[in-house]
């Protein structure tokens, strides 16, 4: 069943109530903040990689005090152990049984900070959470209570004493980002309540964990036209052709712009995916998962400018399929009636 244009108008409204709760925090940031809530409602996770005090924290804090949900934080060390994150089973003298204790990572929004400080056994210790909602301790496993997000932050500025973050974890982060430092006149507006040193402590809760789940639920009906889906097939493909790769777009990351896709679709009051949503998504959901060759990285390649030549390179479809249209295939199968809203979007952003 898809999403209908009601349900569309509504998803839209209450997308933009959450945003705007944040917005009260986290000033001028509104795009930063729909990333964050695109990764939530595609149970995805979000890398934030910034410069110190940017408000990495702020926002992992707005998003926690916004949604009544139960959250934590992992200030990650070079000491932390894995059973730090997870919990750790405890023997009970009184039962004569042993007792799982759950770790910090049992809550719905988990802020990670500063995770590349941590030893690569301790990261690992995200690794099953992160993909699958649930921990395995001791032979035993533990579900995770849904929504399930991981906000993780990390200073590029700073190298020294940290782990860098190996592919398969990086590839668990739908969306990368960061946060920048605001306009002048949202600093001008932050220094005037400088008093408030936390200003997420100021937000009230105004939507449920059921009710992100229900958001999260529907956004999956949006339809997404099979031009489009063999779009994102051949542009995950050609960056694993391009020559200054050595790892391109898994089918992970396919899937994930997808299910980013859908959510943004939806935000904005539409039933149906356009390519101007995945070109838009493109650089926050894909860089990150670009591993470049070692000479091409040497002669100065970056992911950014690999990622903007496959998109410009890449035609985005002009017609909807008119049957589902197999990887590989040309994406323009087949040309739509005017009457397919999705065929309607896609002419228009190929002509944008």
């Amino acid at each position: 069943m898809t999403m209908t244009t009601e349900q569309a108008e509504w998803f839209a409204g209450t997308f933009e109530k959450i945003s705007d709760n944040i917005g009260q925090a986290i000033l001028g940031k509104e795009d930063v903040i729909s990333l964050v809530l695109t990764a939530m409602l595609t149970d995805g996770h979000v890398l934030l990689e910034d410069a110190p005090g940017t408000g990495k924290t702020m926002l992992a804090r707005s998003l926690a005090a916004t949604v009544k949900g139960t959250h934590s934080r992992i200030q990650f060390t070079p000491d932390l152990l894995p059973s730090d994150v997870t919990g750790v089973t405890i023997y009970d003298q009184r039962t004569q049984e042993f007792e799982f204790h759950r770790g910090p990572v049992f809550a719905n929004i988990v802020l990670a900070d500063e995770i590349n400080r941590a030893s690569p056994k301790t990261q690992s210790a995200l690794l099953e959470v992160m993909e699958e909602a649930r921990v395995t301790v001791d032979g035993v496993t533990y579900a995770n209570e849904r929504p399930f997000m991981v906000i993780a932050t990390q200073n590029p500025i700073e190298q020294a004493g940290t782990y860098k973050l190996p592919e398969a974890q990086l590839d668990r982060f739908l969306i990368k980002t960061s946060i920048g430092y605001p306009d002048r006149s949202s600093t001008v507006e932050l220094l005037s309540g400088a008093a408030t040193k936390d200003r997420s402590g100021a937000l009230n809760p105004i939507i449920t964990t059921q009710a992100i789940r229900d958001m999260a639920e529907l956004a999956t009906t949006v339809h997404v036209d099979g031009a489009v889906l063999n779009y994102i097939a051949e542009l995950a493909e050609e960056t694993r052709d391009a020559h200054e790769t050595r790892l391109g777009v898994s089918v992970r990351g396919a899937m994930a712009m997808v299910r980013a896709a859908k959510v943004r679709a939806a935000s904005q009051g539409r039933n149906y995916v356009l390519p101007d949503d995945v070109k838009d998504l493109a650089p926050h959901v894909w860089t990150h998962r670009l591993v470049l060759d070692p000479e091409a990285e040497f002669a100065g390649a970056t992911t950014t400018a690999v990622l903007t030549r496959v998109l410009a390179q890449v035609g985005a479809p002009r017609h909807r399929a008119e049957a589902p249209v197999p990887v590989g295939a040309a994406t323009s199968a087949g040309a739509g009636g005017s009457g397919d809203p999705a065929a309607r979007g896609g002419s228009a952003a190929a002509g944008a």
